[in-house]
């Protein structure tokens, strides 16, 4: 790596680079509402960090994000719950008397019935 560049992401194995000397464009704004608490954390956690609390706070949540996204579209499963998890996909259909009943109820969103 030369001179005035960072690492910013390694996927199976590559790593991409980026010159530290151009920035993304960034056009939208994000506004908080925190205690002095909360901010003080923040500050010091950016101190240690080296970066100013809006370059901290940005990453923060970032990397939360992608955390999150993750949980909510990846998930593993050993060979046995993989089974269990086709399986049930593949059983037809349970009867629930419940959501029998829901859906011969009117909803607010069905048009009106002429009498």
């Amino acid at each position: 790596m030369s001179g005035k560049q960072a690492i910013i992401g390694e996927m199976e194995g590559t790593m991409t680079t980026r010159s530290m000397t151009t920035r993304p464009t960034r056009t939208s704004k994000l506004d908080l509402r925190l205690s002095p608490e909360a901010k003080q954390t923040l500050n010091a956690a950016a101190h240690e960090a080296r970066c100013s609390v809006s370059q901290f706070v940005l990453n923060s949540a970032l990397e939360r994000a992608a955390e999150t996204l993750t949980e909510r579209h990846h998930f593993e499963l050993s060979a046995e719950q993989w089974e269990e998890f086709m399986a049930a996909l593949d059983a037809p259909p349970r009867s629930v008397s419940q959501l029998q009943r829901l859906f011969r109820e009117t909803s607010p969103f069905d048009p009106p019935v002429a009498r």
